[in-house]
């Protein structure tokens, strides 16, 4: 018998509120790893057992299903009472983000480039292509039909690993070092932008070239041009040109960063200018460190670009636009 009723109970509340269903089972039985859409995270389930695609937001989830983490999402069960075992993936309340001076709400899509659609996760975009790469024809195609002898066909492995290269040999890829050092394959994005047109700024980029192999982000100095008031006058442009990808400044002069400067005195290459609508950036680089001197405070030091060749083009970006170098194919 099941106990009386108090005031104000409903009979499903007391009869249901300890009958939850078991989702978890040990020993585990996992099936094949699933392939996640891209965007969508691959985890391990709830119980500890199996990698599973991770729920979205707005989807039903449990105590096996769990929500995306690396989207800041959580299992919301307050509807479901008295059980609270189905929930619906909700994000957590947190701060928004800010791109180009736009705001964008925290769990907000958007798609500020026509190739990337974008979310906005505890102050952090993450972009994922919107468009699917078409790969390139394998020569397993080509065998397919016609099999001589001694040719074989291509397994399903070997279909995914040229796929897989296919993909990453894309124009949007391309730029993606991948070297082998020491059991581990670096890779690095391309450097940003340097956050100043003129005086020294900042570039970034993300790589795994450290000791513990793990993906961090870099940051280092550069220097694309000094903050001169008229600097046509500095530059010399040769007759019957419109522009000079490079100059020097007279004599070499200590940087100053951050109220410190350099040990050692540089004489810098630097981007020029052009008399049309043209800029000048980049074009090859090294990289070397710099040591800074502060006033009673010591020593520091800096990976810094070090400008070798530039080149004047008409396509010209801000700062800091992180979507500067895609273009619409």
């Amino acid at each position: 018998h099941s106990p009386p009723l108090k005031p104000g109970e409903n009979p499903s509340e007391t009869s249901v509120a300890h009958q939850r269903k078991e989702l978890c089972h040990w020993p585990c039985r996992c099936p094949p790893v699933p392939t996640c859409t891209p965007g969508v995270s691959l985890v391990k389930d709830g119980c500890g057992c199996c990698k599973v695609c991770a729920k979205q937001s707005g989807e039903t989830c449990n105590e096996a299903d769990i929500c995306d983490p690396h989207k800041g999402l959580y299992c919301d069960y307050s509807e479901d009472k008295p059980r609270y075992e189905t929930g619906v993936c909700a994000y957590l309340i947190a701060v928004g983000c800010e791109l180009n001076g736009v705001h964008y709400l925290n769990g907000q899509t958007f798609q500020p480039n026509p190739l990337y659609k974008c979310l906005c996760v505890s102050g952090a975009i993450g972009c994922t292509p919107i468009f699917t790469p078409k790969l390139a024809a394998s020569p397993c195609a080509r065998v397919a039909g016609r099999k001589k002898p001694g040719q074989s066909i291509c397994g399903p492995g070997q279909h995914k690993q040229l796929q897989s290269t296919n993909y990453r040999l894309m124009s949007a890829y391309r730029s993606l070092l991948l070297v082998l050092k020491k059991k581990c394959l670096v890779q690095a994005t391309p450097w940003t932008p340097c956050s100043r047109t003129c005086g020294i700024g900042i570039s970034s980029r993300v790589t795994n070239e450290n000791r513990k192999c793990e993906m961090k982000k870099e940051k280092r100095l550069c220097f694309i041009q000094p903050c001169l008031t008229n600097i046509l006058k500095t530059i010399k442009i040769p007759k019957g040109r419109t522009c000079q990808p490079t100059f020097q400044l007279p004599t070499a002069e200590k940087l100053v960063f951050s109220g410190c400067s350099t040990t050692q005195s540089y004489k810098l290459t630097f981007c020029g200018v052009c008399l049309d609508k043209r800029c000048c950036i980049p074009n090859k680089s090294t990289m070397t460190t710099v040591q800074f001197e502060c006033p009673d405070e010591g020593f520091f030091k800096w990976k810094m670009m070090w400008i070798t060749s530039c080149v004047c083009q008409r396509i010209c970006s801000a700062p800091g636009d992180i979507f500067s170098e895609l273009k619409v194919l």
